[in-house]
């Protein structure tokens, strides 16, 4: 790696990826990675727009509502870090591939479960525990594509172009985000009514599947590739390798030069390493207050405009003020982070300053243009900061890391959701002030952790790649 501190363009955690014929992953193959993200943050802010109107349609408690998820985000935190280990072994397209079954099998048996609710057929409190347990399969075999993803395109990109590849990985996010809500409504069909969203997204699970058998390059490991990793993960010699040998699928695409083993097997990244640690936390945190102002929207949105009668009136508003939401979030991360050249330190302290300010419009508004703008900033500033804490912790480690410290994001991002949508649902239950008092307390701690913890974004940047 060059010497010399990296440009503006260099700093900045959102460009286009670089062309097949530099180090970076070549266009065609970001967009079927790109696409393994997006189909599944869709399906799932499809369904947390409906889910509110079905929970009032069973006649559940919201908190309850909420709490149906916290069971997948614990398999989530479990098991994030081991599907990330096991990529680097058996290859990220195997991991990512158990990802989208996991979530087509979760969407698909969510909807039927909840539709035969929905008929009568089954009680709501039983409703809502096979609706769980479903779920659960997300946690436990989703879990394994965001990591597969974020090594994948860790460990083949440069340092210098690594922040802006992640971002881009992480927007598809923020744009799965806007395409879940904006399809909702019009996937409420006659026949399935509110169950309609899981089970379109299980169909377009199984279409992403198949693209990505077709599409993406074999990455497992042979066993002679993995005896020279240890010496030399990054050795041209080509060593161990006998002349009869054919080029994997991976090797014969990629341009000459590019390195494609997976990474050497690096000693254990442990969770308290003080490289990680402050991001960790901040992560955490703001995970925290993203995952309670998520849970409260719904339900908010049903209250202040008196939708609590008409379950199904209310999908409409609750998927518009997510859209609004994630098309601010789309802002933040193709507009505001390149054009300012933000890089993973600022951008997590002017995203938590941010929602901070959306969280106290949000919690004050009475009509549907309040809520959709106090949701829009908070949106334009966890868009800035999520994909600051995860090039962050990326930049942190060395390449070697990268699929430890993807785990470590996917657990994190997850174990956000154990509790504390349910738990701001209960507080916003007794007292509007009280819930988002606690948000605004967690994206002030972030804030503090930021000022006084976090490495600056020249010392990440200038920190030696391997």
């Amino acid at each position: 790696m060059a010497d010399n501190p990296p440009s503006a363009s260099e700093n900045s955690l959102l460009s286009p990826p670089a062309p097949p014929d530099h180090q970076g992953i070549p266009r065609g193959r970001m967009a079927l990675l790109f696409t393994v993200v997006l189909v599944s943050a869709a399906g799932n802010t499809a369904m947390q727009s409906v889910m509110p109107s079905i929970g009032t349609a069973l006649g559940v408690a919201d908190v309850w509502i909420s709490l149906a998820y916290s069971w997948s985000a614990l398999l989530w935190v479990i098991f994030a870090p081991y599907w990330a280990s096991r990529s680097d072994r058996r290859g990220r397209k195997a991991m990512m591939g158990l990802g989208l079954a996991g979530f087509v099998a979760s969407m698909g048996l969510c909807g039927a479960v909840l539709w035969i609710g929905l008929a009568g057929w089954l009680t709501p409190l039983l409703t809502l525990l096979l609706f769980a347990l479903c779920r659960s399969l997300y946690g436990l075999l989703g879990s394994a594509a965001p990591p597969a993803v974020q090594a994948y395109v860790a460990s083949r990109t440069p340092r210098a172009e690594r922040t802006q590849a992640l971002s881009l990985i992480s927007s598809s996010f923020g744009l799965g985000t806007v395409i879940g809500p904006a399809l909702a409504p019009l996937l409420i069909f006659p026949l399935v009514g509110l169950t309609g969203p899981f089970f379109s997204f299980a169909v377009i699970g199984i279409v992403a599947m198949v693209a990505l058998r077709l599409r993406l390059p074999n990455d497992e490991p042979r066993f002679a590739a993995r005896g020279l990793a240890f010496d030399a993960p990054y050795g041209g010699s080509g060593a161990g390798r006998h002349a009869t040998d054919k080029p994997s699928d991976e090797e014969a695409d990629t341009p000459a030069g590019q390195d494609t083993s997976l990474p050497a097997e690096a000693p254990a990244l442990k969770w308290a390493d003080k490289r990680i640690r402050p991001w960790l936390l901040a992560g955490l945190l703001g995970g925290h207050a993203q995952a309670m102002m998520l849970g409260i929207a719904g339900f908010l949105v049903l209250d202040r405009l008196g939708l609590r009668d008409d379950p199904l009136a209310g999908a409409g508003p609750v998927s518009i003020v997510l859209m609004i939401g994630a098309v601010a979030t789309l802002l933040a991360q193709w507009g505001l982070i390149p054009i300012l050249h933000l890089g993973p330190r600022v951008s997590t302290l002017a995203g938590m300053a941010l929602s901070v300010v959306g969280a106290a419009i949000f919690g004050t508004a009475g009509d549907l243009h309040g809520i959709a703008l106090g949701f829009a900033v908070a949106a334009l500033g966890f868009g800035l900061f999520r994909p600051g804490f995860t090039s962050g912790m990326s930049l942190a480690v060395s390449r070697p890391e990268q699929g430890q410290v993807s785990g470590k994001v996917a657990s994190v991002n997850g174990a956000s959701y154990i509790y504390a949508p349910a738990l701001g649902v209960w507080l916003y239950g007794h007292s509007d002030w009280i819930g988002f008092a606690a948000i605004i307390g967690f994206c002030v701690a972030v804030m503090v952790i930021g000022w006084t913890r976090l490495d600056s974004d020249e010392a990440l940047m200038a920190r030696a790649d391997d």
